[in-house]
This record gives C-alpha cells, sequence and structure tokens, in this order.
C-alpha cells in the first residue's frame, strides 16, 4: 500500500506570524477531510504533533481502521517527555533516536527517516509553522517527482507555501472544499 505524508500542525502565538492567518477549526476540518478522503487506498504517514495526534487517533476511531495497515506515526524520543498520550493507543510508532541536548538535530534526524520512505507518493501539508516548511523542502529533496499539495484555506505555513510555490491558482487559495480538493489533487492523481 502506497503511502501519503501528511505535515500538520496549529501554529502557536509564540512561533512567528503563522497564527495571523491560521484558523485552527479548518485546519481540523481539513485533516479529517484528508484522512476520510484516502486512508482506505494509502496509509498516511506523520510526524507525531501533540496537536495532530489525537485528531487522528479521534478520526480513525470514528472510521473504525486498522491502524497497524492505515497509519504510521513517527515520534523522536528527544521528546518522550512530551508525547502526546494517544501515542500508546497507536501499535506501529517508529522512534528515532535523539540527538543529545539538540532539539533540531533531533527532529532533522525523524525527519529524513520519515521522508526518505519509498511508499510515499504524495505530501499535504496542512496549517503548520516553520517545521511545516522544513518537511517540504525534505520531501521536494527525496521525492521530487511526487505530488506536493498545500491546503492554503487554514493558513499557516501552508498558505505560505501555496503562495510561494503557486501550487494553487489565487482563486482556490481560500477553497474550504477540502473533500473536493483532495478528491481531485489526490485520489485521481494518486491511484486511490
Amino acid at each position: 500500500m502506497s503511502a501519503i505524508f501528511l505535515s500538520a500542525s496549529v501554529p502557536l502565538v509564540s512561533r512567528g506570524t503563522y497564527h495571523e492567518t491560521a484558523n485552527p477549526f479548518l485546519i481540523q476540518c481539513a485533516v479529517r477531510e484528508l484522512i476520510m478522503a484516502v486512508i482506505r487506498q494509502h496509509k498516511i504517514v506523520w510526524g507525531g504533533h501533540p496537536a495532530i495526534t489525537p485528531m487522528i487517533w479521534s478520526i480513525c476511531e470514528d472510521l473504525g481502521v486498522d491502524y497497524a495497515q492505515s497509519v504510521v506515526l513517527y515520534q523522536s524520543k528527544f521528546f518522550q517527555d512530551r508525547y502526546p498520550e494517544e501515542n500508546k493507543l497507536f501499535k506501529n510508532v517508529v522512534f528515532t533516536e535523539a540527538v543529545p541536548n539538540d532539539r533540531d538535530a533531533s527532529l532533522l534526524l525523524m525527519r529524513e527517516k520519515m521522508l526518505s520512505r519509498e511508499d510515499l507518493v504524495a505530501a499535504v501539508f496542512i496549517g503548520g509553522m516553520e517545521g511545516v516548511e522544513v518537511e517540504h523542502e525534505i520531501f521536494r529533496r527525496f521525492h521530487p517527482a511526487s505530488k506536493v499539495l498545500p491546503v492554503p484555506a487554514p493558513g499557516g505555513a501552508a498558505l505560505n507555501l501555496a503562495k510561494e510555490h503557486s501550487y494553487l491558482p489565487d482563486e482556490k487559495l481560500a477553497d474550504v472544499d477540502f473533500a473536493r480538493l483532495f478528491h481531485l489533487h489526490l485520489t485521481e492523481t494518486t491511484g486511490g
């Protein structure tokens, strides 16, 4: 089964200006629609952001999907004292080593392991901060021909990516029909 990488988070006020355009409700809606659109045809791979992991757990529960077959959660051991409670519920978490006293190096190690997976056929970016931008760059390096879809309407770093790289026409930047967006750009182009 092929996989789709999800890079998403809810921007924090203390981290740059990403929060100024972000809508947490729309971030949640977009994540939910993505999972519903692709979970039966593709695995979802993500780095365990504490705002997103509980959302994915809840959506998978609602849909009654087999986690081992449907999702792969990556976590750096650097954050082991701050894992979301839901991590314990997933049986297929991939833990990457921590670089002692180096948050950025630990994150880079996890991201490179996660994004170098050969089964990734697309990446979706929703909301987010600088980590979304870093993951976009790493994904493009490992998968230059794969589909990249920033979802701009929820704002944050994904909106910046959509504008900077012209992934979508300007008139689609505020489109909140996420189900249609994922159907057009993912299920048709990735064979799902």
